[in-house]
């Protein structure tokens, strides 16, 4: 059985290995120990500074500027971090996606993703990650942009959609071929729907 200060040295090594703002799980590493072992040696490294503690089962190897000094990942890759840990789909949902759009400048403390896996709440410091589960209807958008588009829509509500939140989406997905739009489109809520169709039909 491995002893406590090897089992210290070998995590350490491999920490060492790894770049600056990776983030770690416990899983990373069970072929070295057992899990209370290696839980109590995250522990102990995050107490010498050679990791921080993001939340519950979540480090990271610190990454350090000159000038800023400690940073620290954001919500979106800490949650992109677990999702490709625990082989899910996540996709921003929410406040979340009127941020990643643009069309909210308040960045939220507490992010939404729509999953096909299983509900999970994470807290983060004074942030939350929650992972919501939905059907494969809401997940089906190839488009990155359109998905963003189609969420902050459903956030805003059927009155939502403004002249100013029609041109802001109309720049936005310029750059989306109309076809992808009027697709992806098919996977949105009527009303929703009706506004990206509009802006498909609109010439670039």
């Amino acid at each position: 059985m491995i002893s406590e200060k090897s089992l210290h040295n070998r995590l350490e090594q491999e920490i060492a290995s790894k770049e600056p703002g990776k983030i770690l799980f416990p899983s990373d590493f069970l072929k070295l120990g057992s899990p209370e072992a290696i839980h109590m040696t995250l522990s102990r490294l995050t107490n010498h500074r050679i990791l921080t503690r993001l939340g519950k089962g979540i480090y990271v190897k610190p990454k350090n500027d000159p000038l800023l000094g400690r940073i620290l990942p954001s919500l979106d890759d800490i949650a992109q971090a677990i999702a490709a840990k625990e082989q899910v789909i996540i996709r921003p949902t929410g406040a979340y996606a009127l941020n990643k759009l643009g069309l909210s400048t308040q960045v939220p403390t507490k992010v939404v993703f729509l999953t096909n896996g299983s509900r999970r709440r994470i807290r983060i410091g004074r942030g939350t990650i929650t992972f919501k589960p939905t059907t494969p209807k809401n997940l089906a958008a190839k488009n990155e942009l359109v998905f963003l588009a189609i969420q902050s829509l459903i956030e805003l509500g059927q009155t939502g959609a403004t002249d100013k939140v029609k041109m802001i989406l109309t720049e936005k997905l310029r750059q989306v071929p109309p076809a992808i739009i009027r697709e992806d489109a098919r996977y949105a809520p009527q009303f929703a729907s009706r506004t990206l169709f509009d802006i498909a039909s609109k010439p670039a």
